[in-house]
């Protein structure tokens, strides 16, 4: 219940915030607003399969959170290798510094719970 609730706040953060920011400032950095809307997404997408339960929700989540992880280390990284692509931050920028790190932590989490809770064949 904690992971689902934590999915859904990260999810209206991160889409509250590249709402906004595509909206009002996009010209300004492109690719760091449209990082944000993919992690949007992401979140989104996660929250729904894990409310909706299911081995096949389950093992979507599972894809989801392995590619969100993938996401959130390589921007993490490239922002602080190449802080100049990134005029603002995204929500995976500096492995989600902005957000207390919980973008990195989540996914590992989820995974983590994802792969505990499957059920035995």
């Amino acid at each position: 219940m904690l992971l689902v609730w934590l999915y859904g706040v990260m999810s209206v953060g991160a889409v509250s915030r590249s709402v906004y920011q595509i909206a009002t400032e996009f010209d300004r950095a492109p690719l760091a607003y449209a990082l944000s809307a993919v992690a949007a997404v992401v979140y989104a997408f996660i929250t729904c399969t894990l409310v909706r339960g299911g081995e096949t929700a389950r093992r979507a989540a599972l894809l989801c959170c392995a590619a969100e992880l993938v996401g959130v280390l390589t921007v993490g990284t490239w922002t602080l290798a190449d802080p100049s692509a990134f005029p603002d931050a995204t929500v995976w920028s500096d492995y989600g510094y902005g957000y207390l790190f919980i973008p990195v932590l989540l996914p590992v989490t989820g995974i983590w719970w994802l792969r505990r809770s499957r059920t035995p064949s």
